[in-house]
Order: structure tokens, then C-alpha cells, then sequence
């Protein structure tokens, strides 16, 4: 048995002394030092030697196992050693090449856009109402009953504002006028605030318009509030966001929550007040709405009209940063079209 245990032995060294790669050695492992490897088939037959033998045996095959698994363990880090190194060299990274160019996106200009105009009314004097004062899907309550629009009027139709499915008088609000009625529910006054935000409206969609756009809304309540702290906000406003050389013009209006109510336009830049299709021919394009809150407005809320005034704005952000930038189809701020963005 014991010339036997040699003769395995040697034969598991040169085995071992011929090993290429880790594998090699796993499958040397298995063939002689598993549970069903040559040693152990051999160490089965000591329960037939004698007491004496089964010593002598024992040790030696005890010893030759443990150098076999020396042998083993040496081989294989030797291979682990030296294939790690081979990736480690084939990974190695030339720390003075120049580093790769990694396109960066651009701030989206409707974003800048709202954050200028935001930034300019904050130096003013207002500051921004919180989301949950201003949501994007309203109840008919405020989106049209708190703002004097009564039930039978046109904005009402499904053709004109998008309504929520299975939810009676619930939608996606068509201007951000609702935020006046909650904040002035949540504030008493003074009141001197913005609300920027999304809306909604069932057009269809050409170079004007588009069934959603973003809009920033502005209200100012306080005693003694004049149609002109109104107007010299609005073209304070327009100097600091256009420039002093834009022409601009307010024109009387209608809307049901201001009283008197007014629009202001202000040049077409691409045409230079000449008349084309992003005018309309007319050479001037509506940047907001504006006027005094509506004394119901303000008795609905719980102020007294008698006491405070204010005033009210609302402008599309799509149709300033049109004009600031000479964009002349307001659908190319949602295409998504790499060309477009890359130039902001």
C-alpha cells in the first residue's frame, strides 16, 4: 500500500509540475485529494493492515497529502499571481493622455426662461408660493367658480379644458390664476407673490400655440394698490427682461377675475413690427394679461375690498423666450431636437 501511496504521489507532482492554468490545478485537486480522489480510495483499504501498519501507513499518507496540498496551494497562487497581473496590465490606465470629451446637456431655455423672470419679480419685492398652494390638477372651484367665471362660461367646454376622467369638476388647470385664490385663502395681506408653473388647454397645436405651456402668474394685495403700481411693476419688468429699446404697449381687455383688465404686447422681434405669421401680421405679440382683482374675487376670499386692492398678472414664458430669442414656432421648445437645444 505504501509503494502504492508513492507511486500516486509522484505521479500527482508531475501532474502538478505540468499545470498551465488555475483549472489545471483545480481538476489535479479533484483527481487526487477529493473525497473520491485516488488518496482516499487508497486510504480505504487501512482497515485491513494491522495495528502497527495501519500507523506506519497512516502517517505517510497523512504527509504526502499535506506536501501534495503545499504543492497545490504554491502552483495556484503562483498562476492567480500571474494572471492578475496580466489584467492589471491590460487595464492599466495612462494617467497622462488626455481625458475623453463627455457631451454635457444644456439648461433647457424655458427653464432659464422661468428662472429669469422669476429672479427679476423676486427683486421686486415677491416671492414664489409653495407647489401645494399652486397644483397643476385644480377643482372647477378654483380654476373658474373663486375667479368669476361663471358656470355657462365658454372655458368651461370639454373643447376648451381638458377635464379628469371619472372625477366630477376636476382638471388640469388652464391658467395659473387658481394659486391667487389659494393663497390668498392661506395669507392675509400684504400679499406679494409669484406662482410659475404648467397649464393646460385643449388647442390645437400649430407655431403659436400648443395644449400645454407654462405660465407665471403674479398678485399683489395690500392697501391703496393703483392700476399704476400695476404698470410700473409691468414695465419695470419688461426693461429688465427685454431692454429699455423694446417698444411695448398696454391695451385695454377683458377678464372675468380683473377689473379694469388690460393686455400688454409687446414688438415682434421677427419682423420688427412689420407683420409676420408668428404675429400674425400685426406686428406685436401678447406677452401677459394683467389688471385690478375683481372686488368679488377679493369678497370670495374673505378680504375686503373696501380696505385692500391689488393686481393681477399672468404671462406665458413660451411666448417671452420666443421674443428674447427670436424662436418663431413655440412647438420646437418640445421636440426635443438636439440642433435647438445646443444653441442655449
Amino acid at each position: 500500500m505504501k509503494t502504492q501511496l508513492e507511486n500516486i504521489y509522484n505521479s500527482a507532482k508531475a501532474d502538478i509540475s505540468n499545470a498551465h492554468t488555475i483549472s489545471d490545478i483545480d481538476e489535479i485537486r479533484l483527481k487526487y485529494l477529493s473525497r473520491k480522489g485516488e488518496f482516499n480510495s487508497i486510504k480505504k483499504g487501512l482497515k485491513d493492515l494491522s495495528d502497527e501498519d495501519k500507523r506506519t501507513v497512516g502517517a505517510f499518507a497523512n504527509q504526502i497529502t499535506e506536501e501534495l496540498e503545499n504543492l497545490l496551494k504554491e502552483k495556484h497562487d503562483s498562476f492567480y499571481q500571474k494572471e492578475l497581473n496580466e489584467k492589471l496590465q491590460k487595464d492599466r490606465i495612462d494617467i497622462t493622455l488626455s481625458g475623453k470629451y463627455i457631451p454635457q446637456g444644456k439648461v433647457h431655455p424655458l427653464t432659464s426662461t422661468t428662472e429669469e423672470i422669476v429672479t427679476i419679480f423676486q427683486n421686486m419685492g415677491f416671492s414664489v408660493v409653495s407647489p401645494e398652494l399652486s397644483p397643476e390638477v385644480e377643482t372647477e372651484y378654483y380654476n373658474f367658480d373663486m375667479l368669476n367665471v361663471p358656470k355657462d362660461h365658454p372655458a368651461r367646454d370639454v373643447q376648451d379644458t381638458f377635464y379628469v376622467k371619472d372625477m366630477d369638476g376636476v382638471v388640469l388647470r388652464s391658467q395659473t390664476s387658481g394659486a391667487q385664490i389659494h393663497i390668498m385663502e392661506n395669507q392675509k395681506p400684504p400679499i406679494k407673490v409669484i406662482a410659475p408653473g404648467r397649464v393646460y388647454r385643449n388647442e390645437n397645436i400649430n407655431a403659436r400655440k400648443n395644449n400645454f405651456f407654462h405660465q407665471i402668474e403674479g398678485l399683489y394685495v395690500d392697501k391703496g394698490i393703483t392700476f399704476g403700481d400695476l404698470k410700473g411693476d409691468l414695465n419695470e419688468f419688461i426693461r429688465l427682461y427685454f431692454g429699455s429699446t423694446r417698444p411695448t404697449r398696454f391695451r385695454s381687455s377683458f377678464f372675468p377675475f380683473t377689473e379694469p383688465s388690460a393686455e400688454v404686447d409687446v414688438q415682434c422681434i421677427m419682423c420688427q413690427g412689420k407683420g409676420c405669421r408668428t404675429c400674425s401680421g400685426t406686428g406685436w405679440l401678447e406677452v401677459l394679461g394683467c389688471g385690478m382683482v375683481d372686488v368679488n374675487v377679493l369678497r370670495g376670499v374673505g378680504i375686503d375690498p373696501d380696505v385692500y386692492t391689488g393686481f393681477a398678472f399672468g404671462m406665458g414664458v413660451e411666448r417671452l423666450a420666443m421674443l428674447k430669442y427670436a424662436i418663431d414656432d413655440i412647438r420646437l421648445f418640445f421636440n426635443n431636437d438636439k440642433r435647438f437645444l445646443e444653441q442655449f
